[in-house]
């Protein structure tokens, strides 16, 4: 039988009450407090927090605070990932990021979801679906990336977006929902 924790990141319904996903949280919740009231000249406390906080994200990420997520373990970043002000990962499901990407400022990234029918609803149980960005994309401020999307690498998505489907490689897009614009070279 499968724990809550195990539905939870293969995309089925679980319950966010457990035990363990509850104190998983909680502890999350913890070191963003520390990581948040961090100074600008406590870049290497900083570090360690965040290396605590997202275990898999590569060298040279750099994260403005407030930063906010609900686990922090279910992000994977690579390379010289940057996050500006007051940005959110909802990370019930996998969220990976790829290498040079850039996220503006207050970029909500949502996998978290909840079922469609108010019954079952009524339940409180949850589900997610993971959501992908691909190398050196940029991610405009005040995007919203709805649950299960992916944006192909180099991508540029329009500030103020919200992006419910998929987004292809070398593209912009951007809008309400978000829509490709037109191809974007080299």
């Amino acid at each position: 039988m499968k724990t809550e924790k195990e539905k939870m990141l293969a995309g089925e319904l679980y319950n966010p009450l457990d035990r363990q996903l509850s104190d998983e949280r909680h502890h999350a919740r913890l070191l963003l407090k520390a990581f948040n009231d961090t100074r600008d000249d406590q870049a290497g406390e900083r570090s360690r927090l965040l290396r605590e906080l997202i275990p898999a994200a590569g060298s040279g990420v750099w994260i403005e605070p407030p930063f906010y997520c609900d686990y922090g373990s279910n992000i994977v970043l690579g390379d010289k990932v940057y996050f500006n002000f007051n940005c959110v990962v909802l990370d019930i499901a996998p969220v990976r990021i790829g290498s040079r990407v850039l996220f503006g400022p207050a970029v909500q990234i949502y996998a978290a979801s909840h079922p469609l029918s108010a019954l079952d609803r009524r339940t409180g149980l949850e589900l997610g679906k993971g959501i992908e960005v691909g190398d050196d994309a940029w991610i405009g401020g005040g995007t919203i990336l709805c649950p299960g999307v992916r944006i192909g690498a180099r991508s540029v998505i329009g500030a103020g977006s919200v992006v419910t489907r998929d987004v292809p490689e070398d593209v912009l897009a951007a809008g309400n929902p978000c829509r490709v614009l037109r191809r974007l070279s080299g």
